[in-house]
């Protein structure tokens, strides 16, 4: 096969957006305050706090602020940098009179076998593959208008959030084993909990019995009802707000405090009213599955912007520091830290390791991800210092680039 890094290459050190290696090094960082749960806790404590675990004192409070802060809210932002590297790397080719097509898709093919290792052989939550298969149409749209690209993002969206309300107005006539069957991924019964958690204190060929359907039900149920619609529609407003130049830094201080104001305005109390509703409805499956989530699948959209406000605010005002460079070092290898906390949390939480599995609180959880967060920002600065890309980066440039890429600074 030609070599088509000859005519093409990634982009170099010099040449990268500090400001989005910055927010997607906090992206990173931030979703593993909700990963964690997952990792730690049988499936059913990350969507319904009640289902598993001390949700009482200081365990309470961890989840709430969690929630609040945490949850949906990076995943958003990644989105939508997602998107917007879509448009930074096919328009980099294209303007040199290229074709992106191929680049792209084979991009696209070498990320999605990546998740598919990483979720069926690692862990069942992975979002690669969602993110592989979105990006496989979201390219189709990468010409459009900013305008346009917002529209529809936020009508892809809707969709999803339009589902959870059809089915959540539907379950009265649902059949009662259907309902079960719900209820029983919502709060599962003890001896439902007591098997996930022996086969996740087991070894690893006996995690498979659990790992393996949970892979299968992301990647075929939930990206077609919530996945597709939500992280396919920010990757298209994360291109819209790309060529704005809003991710660049390109407006003045007063848009990006005006952008963090109103992102952080609306937001908070949309989601901090959905968890008081939450509680009051006791975390009911009627209520919170279908219709409690809608306070923060909306209200994390306008967190996550007061985020990227709050980000390029301080980008524009302090340039570098030692802050900004250190979740620069983070994001820039985001790949390769996304799939290190896995390894690292899989090994402390799961048989093959400590077999932490559903013995830790929520309390212990978060000091388990601060110490993760202080690890990846040493090593990343380390790496940084002699590697021009993370390992997982530079195989998988290397693969898309049909070329070794260069490792060594």
């Amino acid at each position: 096969m030609p070599n088509i890094s000859t005519t093409y290459s990634p982009i170099s050190p010099s040449e990268r957006i500090v400001a989005l290696d910055v927010l997607r090094g906090l992206a990173i960082l931030g979703i593993l305050m909700m990963n964690i749960q997952s990792f730690s806790m049988v499936e059913a404590a990350y969507i319904n706090p009640s289902a598993y675990g001390d949700l009482t004192g200081i365990n309470k409070w961890v989840w709430i602020l969690s929630h609040i802060f945490a949850n949906q809210k990076f995943m958003t932002i990644f989105s939508i940098l997602f998107g917007a590297g879509i448009v930074l790397m096919t328009s980099r080719i294209e303007a040199k009179g290229g074709s992106s097509a191929g680049l792209h898709y084979r991009r696209t093919f070498w990320l999605i076998l990546i998740g598919l290792i990483h979720a069926y052989l690692l862990w069942h939550g992975d979002i690669l593959v969602t993110y592989g298969l979105c990006a496989l149409i979201v390219f189709l749209f990468r010409k459009r208008s900013p305008k346009l690209l917002l529209i529809l993002g936020f009508a892809s969206i809707s969709v999803a959030a339009l589902l959870y309300l059809f089915l959540g107005f539907s379950l009265s006539f649902m059949p009662s084993d259907a309902y079960q069957g719900l209820m029983h991924g919502w709060k599962p019964n003890a001896e439902i909990m007591s098997r996930e958690i022996s086969i996740y204190q087991g070894d690893w060929l006996k995690q498979m019995a659990h790992r393996i359907p949970s892979a299968l039900k992301f990647q075929t149920l939930v990206f077609l009802i919530w996945y597709s619609w939500r992280a396919g529609g920010l990757m298209l407003i994360g291109m819209a707000l790309f060529k704005w130049g809003v991710l660049t830094v390109q407006y003045p201080k007063r848009f990006y405090f005006m952008l963090m104001s109103i992102g952080f305005g609306f937001g908070l109390p949309i989601v901090i009213y959905g968890v008081t509703r939450n509680f009051a409805a006791n975390w009911s499956l009627d209520f919170s599955m279908f219709f409690g989530w809608q306070f923060n699948y909306w209200g994390s959209l306008f967190i996550a912007l007061g985020y990227i406000g709050a980000v390029m605010l301080i980008c524009k005002s302090m340039n570098t520091n030692k802050v900004t460079d250190s979740f620069a070092a983070v994001g820039r290898m985001a790949l390769s830290n996304y799939l290190l906390q896995t390894i690292v949390c899989t090994t402390i939480f799961y048989g093959h390791g400590l077999g932490l599995f559903g013995r830790i609180e929520r309390l212990q959880q978060i000091l388990f991800v601060i110490g993760v967060w202080v690890f990846q920002v040493i090593v990343s600065l380390i790496w940084a210092r002699y590697f021009k890309f993370g390992p997982a980066e530079w195989l998988w440039r290397s693969l898309t680039y049909l070329s070794i890429q260069p490792m060594c600074r």
